[in-house]
C-alpha cells in the first residue's frame, strides 16, 4: 500500500511539473499563449514559471547565432544575429505564434556541413530579408572561407 501511495505521489508531482511549470534560462524568453482567451504575453525573467495547463509556452533563444546562405561556392555570406526580446510582440505579429521548433524539421538539404532547422531557420529568413525588423539585431556581417 505504501508503494502505491509513493508511486501515486510521484506521478502527481510529475504531472504537475509537465502541465503547470515551465522553465526559461537566462538567455531565453518565453512566449506564452493562453488558448482560452487568445492572449499572448512574454515571460522575460528566467526561472520556473507557474502557468495553467491551457497556456502554451515557447522558449526563444536570445543568444547570438550565426546564419548564412549555404552554397557550393568557395565564399558565402554569413551574419551574426540575435533575437531582441523587447520586440517579441512585433515578432508574434509578423510570424504568428507557433512552435518554431518545427520549422524546416523535415528537409533534405544534405551535403552541406550545416543545416538550419527550428528558430535558426526562422532567424535566417529575417536576417536576409530586404526589410529590417526590430526583433532581430544583426551584430556582424562577415564572409566565410
Amino acid at each position: 500500500m505504501k508503494i502505491y501511495l509513493s508511486v501515486g505521489f510521484i506521478a502527481v508531482l510529475l504531472m504537475m511539473y509537465l502541465f503547470l511549470f515551465n522553465f526559461t534560462n537566462v538567455n531565453q524568453v518565453g512566449l506564452c499563449k493562453n488558448i482560452v482567451s487568445k492572449n499572448v504575453y512574454a515571460q522575460e525573467t528566467a526561472g520556473f514559471h507557474l502557468t495553467p495547463p491551457w497556456v502554451f509556452v515557447i522558449r526563444v533563444d536570445t543568444k547570438p547565432i550565426r546564419v548564412s546562405v549555404m552554397s557550393s561556392g568557395r565564399v558565402a555570406n554569413a551574419k551574426l544575429v540575435q533575437f531582441n526580446p523587447k520586440y517579441w510582440n512585433d515578432f508574434v505579429k509578423t510570424e504568428g505564434w507557433r512552435y518554431y521548433w518545427w520549422s524546416n524539421r523535415i528537409s533534405f538539404n544534405l551535403g552541406y556541413k550545416e543545416e538550419f532547422r527550428g528558430m535558426k531557420d526562422v532567424m535566417r529568413g529575417y536576417a536576409y530579408s530586404a526589410k529590417k525588423y526590430p526583433f532581430i539585431t544583426v551584430l556582424e556581417e562577415f564572409v566565410e572561407n
